[in-house]
């Protein structure tokens, strides 16, 4: 470990964690065709942009911490998240490459988590839509009125009856808490949640995967976590107004987020008064700079950072749009 001696004012620079990509049966090519990423070979679904979770630990590239992992960062390093309390990371970050249907799925919340999993977190998330296909669809919701009308429309395979289902467009936002059915097909995807690696699967095609097996469902845990009285979305347009470039996406017990967008001779400042926030560039280019004593950095899409408590508010410039997120207190 660096001690606080030796670190000096360096400690305000950005962290940029190096992406963990994860090999998926609905996944595709387009984190390398639209993000340049160097990604496996094969079809791969996701990006873990910002990660300490176990299944994907990003390490630090560049700068004073580099090499290290986010997870070491956030058990020895409490004054770069301005002593945010709790015993791991709390957010995820990643891109979804949805070539094909992801299953249909729920995920569940803290307690329930916590209880069966293992003492994981439960998994509220929200999907910003990067770009769709024409044809791109999602399922968010169903239409069972409680577990035993939901079991008898799976055994009966009545899906269209059971999901509900509306095109998407770039621009789009979900906010998926737990208890919501979902799948999506067609789109990649900007996603913010809590760091859970927990899904259960409704149903996934009748696909097959390379040993010609059927991936696990957990229809008894759905039907434990479904939520049986949430409204159903019609539309997943923003429709709160941009100010001075900054649009808020949401606000929840665990996190918020932003949409910022930076045009050329437009910089665009800002505040960093949160214990950290992190930062996806998911178009253009230009870059930052921190109040801080950190150095200037370029970006462009597909950049991921952690600003620290330490960065101080933060200014950037050139033509970008971010997705900027961070953590609540629960």
């Amino acid at each position: 470990m660096v001690s606080d001696v030796d670190r000096g004012p360096i400690a305000s620079d950005l962290i940029f964690p190096k992406p963990v990509f994860v090999p998926k049966i609905w996944g595709g090519r387009k984190l390398e065709t639209e993000f340049g990423y160097d990604i496996p070979d094969g079809t791969v679904g996701e990006c873990w942009a910002i990660s300490a979770h176990p299944n994907g630990d990003c390490a630090v590239e560049g700068g004073l911490f580099d090499g290290r992992c986010l997870s070491d960062l956030w058990d020895n390093e409490p004054e770069l998240f301005g002593g945010a309390r709790g015993d791991r990371f709390p957010l995820l970050i990643k891109i979804l490459d949805a070539c094909d249907y992801l299953s249909v799925q729920v995920h569940p919340d803290d307690a329930y988590a916590a209880e069966h999993e293992d003492g994981s977190l439960g998994k509220s998330e929200c999907w910003y839509i990067l770009e769709a296909d024409p044809d791109a669809r999602i399922m968010i919701g169903q239409r069972a009125k409680d577990r035993a009308e939901f079991a008898e429309m799976v055994e009966q395979r009545r899906w269209d009856e059971l999901l509900n289902e509306i095109p998407i467009r770039a621009g789009d936002f979900f906010d998926i808490t737990p208890g919501t059915v979902h799948a999506v097909k067609g789109a990649l995807i900007l996603e913010v949640q809590q760091s859970s690696d927990v899904t259960y699967r409704v149903y996934d095609f009748d696909r097959r995967q390379h040993d010609g097996s059927l991936r696990e469902l957990h229809l008894a845990q759905s039907l434990d976590v479904i939520d049986f009285s949430a409204p159903l979305l019609t539309s997943g347009e923003v429709t709160v107004p941009e100010v001075g470039g900054i649009t808020p996406l949401m606000s929840c017990r665990y996190f918020d987020v932003e949409r910022v967008r930076v045009h050329e001779g437009k910089p665009v400042a800002l505040a960093q008064d949160k214990p950290f926030m992190c930062v996806s560039v998911i178009d253009g280019k230009g870059g930052s700079v921190s109040a801080g004593e950190g150095p200037a950095h370029a970006l462009s899409k597909g950049s991921h950072f952690v600003a620290p408590a330490t960065s101080g508010d933060l200014t950037f410039s050139g033509a970008l749009e971010l997705v900027v997120s961070w953590a609540n207190e629960k």
